[in-house]
């Protein structure tokens, strides 16, 4: 008896062993178990390199890409390669930055299924670098760009080149990106049947379009565009392009309201360029459909040739006059312009503006911001504008020497009297010495 019950002692103390033994086993699996689960340290790392690595610029990311293979990794993943801008020039005659030709390369062959926001900086005005910008465009046949964008920092660069060879470059891209929602393409002989190519690959997603100075783009062509890119929401285009049909489409139930609309309004050759008039109904439909549309109008006009405007209102929010313009002319801007915000004017002669700057104060009751350049004007005047538009006034700027003393102010006095108007310090600008 003795002996069996020590036998049952036995087999019940190797049972307790063996049980905590499984005990132990299971807590070193688990354990195991909660290592695999932790964070994938290589994987964290290569995360805070590539965030690293999109604060960097270009030549300097190159170069870190030659630290190790695992930094050399993270330089070739797509994220780094969504958004790129191209700078073409001529280095045997420029010394100005360039994308490397070799790097170039390396983006065709690896890279341009990942762009999506593109830019061609042209920074010379050879054509040899316009060419290789429609050379590289021509390659992207498996992208889907967001964004294209092509800027010629000095002219005349891509109106060198024979029309068909830019066309055939840029259609590839609006053939092939079918999601394209931002277009910049100035100073480019852009045509209106590569434009109906645009919409009809792009039609559902185009939302900004700036294409200035591109002459062989008809009133027709741009119609095309607002007829059929019902989601476009920001435009940019030469005062030739405008037109009543354009304003009515871009009014239409289907198109979404317009956020910005800017129209320059250029004359190369003094009174040789003829100027159509919009219809002030026209002009009413299209505020109706988009009351809060910022609509900004540059002119580079002379003298003789601003007859066809400001005849009757328009809904103007900024007026930027890049040449001198008449008493005449400021005069009617105050009576034609009641939904004004920024005023700039480089010049306007030798005749002091206070009536007409007094009357814009009248009337547009939204103004706050105002440049004044070189214009004459009283120091009284002057005040009384400032009065009248109060602390609105968010930016306010003219030169010192074309301020006009009067028996009420005197130059010393009058930025006192300013700045208590407008709420804060203020001193007007000071003509550079050199």
């Amino acid at each position: 008896m003795k002996r069996g019950r020590k036998t049952n002692e036995a087999n019940s103390s190797s049972s307790e062993d063996a049980a905590e033994k499984e005990s132990k086993r299971h807590k070193i699996v688990e354990k195991k178990s909660t290592v695999v689960q932790s964070p994938d340290w290589a994987n964290l790392l290569q995360d805070i390199i590539l965030q690293v690595f999109q604060y960097l610029p270009l030549l300097d990311r190159a170069h870190a890409s030659q630290v190790c293979r695992s930094w050399n990794q993270v330089f070739h993943m797509p994220d780094l390669w969504r958004c790129f801008e191209f700078e073409l020039n001529q280095p045997a005659t420029s010394n100005l930055r360039t994308t490397h030709p070799e790097l170039i390369k390396q983006i065709i062959k690896r890279h341009s299924n990942h762009l999506q926001y593109v830019s061609f900086k042209v920074v010379d005005s050879s054509k040899e670098s316009a060419e290789a910008a429609c050379d590289i465009l021509s390659q992207l046949v498996n992208c889907s760009l967001k964004t294209l964008g092509l800027i010629s920092t000095a002219r005349p660069s891509f109106m060198d080149l024979p029309k068909s060879h830019f066309i055939s470059a840029l259609t590839v891209v609006f053939v092939n990106s079918k999601s394209l929602s931002s277009l910049k393409i100035d100073d480019t002989p852009v045509d209106d049947p590569s434009l109906k190519v645009l919409v009809a690959n792009n039609s559902d997603t185009l939302k900004l379009l700036k294409m200035s100075s591109c002459p062989h783009v008809s009133p027709a062509g741009i119609l095309c565009v607002a007829d059929q890119c019902h989601g476009l929401r920001e435009l940019a285009l030469n005062y030739h392009l405008l037109s009543d049909e354009l304003l009515l489409a871009l009014s239409s139930e289907k198109h979404v309201r317009l956020e910005h609309l800017r129209i320059d309004v250029v004359s190369e050759n003094p009174g040789q360029t003829q100027f159509h008039t919009i219809q002030k109904s026209s002009w009413d439909a299209f505020i109706k459909h988009s009351p809060k549309v910022n609509l900004v109008m540059y002119f580079f006009l002379y003298e003789e040739e601003f007859d066809p405007f400001f005849r009757y209102e328009i809904p103007v929010t900024h007026l930027y006059f890049g040449r001198s313009v008449s008493k005449d002319v400021l005069g009617r801007v105050g009576m034609t312009c009641p939904r004004l915000v920024e005023l700039v004017v480089c010049a306007n002669g030798l005749r002091p503006l206070d009536e007409e700057l007094i009357c814009i104060a009248e009337r547009c009751k939204y103004l706050s911001a105002v440049g004044l350049g070189e214009c004459e004007v009283s120091c009284s005047a002057f005040v009384e504008f400032v009065k009248m538009c109060g602390g609105r006034l968010s930016q306010l700027s003219i030169m010192e020497e074309v301020l006009i003393p009067d028996q009420k102010y005197s130059l010393e006095q009058i930025h006192w009297e300013v700045s208590k108007h407008l709420g804060r310090v203020w001193f007007p600008d000071m003509m550079p010495t050199w």
